[in-house]
């Protein structure tokens, strides 16, 4: 190496060094170089693991909704919990499959936020791994497609002209896998003492409540024998 070429080499490690410490300088003067490296990648993660990791496709999820009508369903069930829905993925993230208005998908963390404080519980069919194949979940996918955009049923009939939230769970998981859970009631088996259940049922049947229209409710479901309770929040 000649005289001139190390010359050169000290003159740009010179220049370097002008340029680059006042800049790290400022870095620590700023605390910078503190924070996290991609932070926004790190607030996209904080909000996922909001939801439990253990989330599966298929998986069913209970929540006591705000709705004008959960006390009396509460109340009659003598339940805490009084809307319901299936877990299901695509592309973008999990969904819950309800019944709430129209039958219809809904991001799973919307949904949670539109329950009561949040709270959730998340259950799953026993021997899961054995039932819940791609084709069995394709299937389930299959049969509740009959239902999309329905209207939900404030009457609790037992028809597909309209639907509530677990009888949409239930018919999908009986007409896909030929799985029943929970235990099918008339009305007249729940609980209809209280003021608040008798004011919404005679506002709707006008006088002729019908006990025996077949029911199968939230509470049936969430303790029915074949689900095993894998998070809750």
């Amino acid at each position: 190496m000649n005289h001139k070429s190390a010359e050169k080499i000290k003159l740009n490690k010179l220049v370097y060094l002008l340029i680059f410490l006042p800049s790290l300088a400022g870095l620590f003067a700023t605390g910078y170089w503190l924070m996290p490296t991609f932070s926004a990648t790190a607030s996209n993660k904080k909000h996922e693991t909001f939801l439990p990791a253990t989330i599966q496709e298929g998986d069913i999820i209970f929540q006591t909704s705000k709705s004008s009508q959960s006390k009396a369903i509460q109340l009659a069930t003598r339940s805490t919990y009084s809307h319901m829905g299936i877990i299901y993925k695509s592309k973008t993230g999990f969904y819950v499959y309800e019944a709430g208005g129209t039958v219809k998908l809904t991001p799973l963390q919307t949904w949670i936020d539109s329950g009561l404080n949040g709270k959730y519980v998340i259950k799953r069919i026993k021997n899961a791994a054995t039932l819940l194949t791609p084709e069995s979940l394709s299937k389930m996918k299959k049969v509740g497609e009959q239902f999309r955009g329905k209207p939900y049923d404030r009457y609790f009939e037992w028809s597909n002209d309209r639907i509530y939230c677990s009888e949409l769970v239930w018919k999908i998981y009986k007409e896909a896998l030929q799985l029943e859970i929970g235990t099918l009631k008339k009305l007249s088996d729940f609980d209809l003492s209280h003021q608040e259940v008798r004011t919404i049922m005679n506002n709707r049947y006008k006088g002729k409540i019908p006990y025996n229209e077949i029911v199968i409710s939230p509470e049936s479901m969430y303790n029915a024998n074949n689900l095993i309770t894998v998070a809750k929040n």
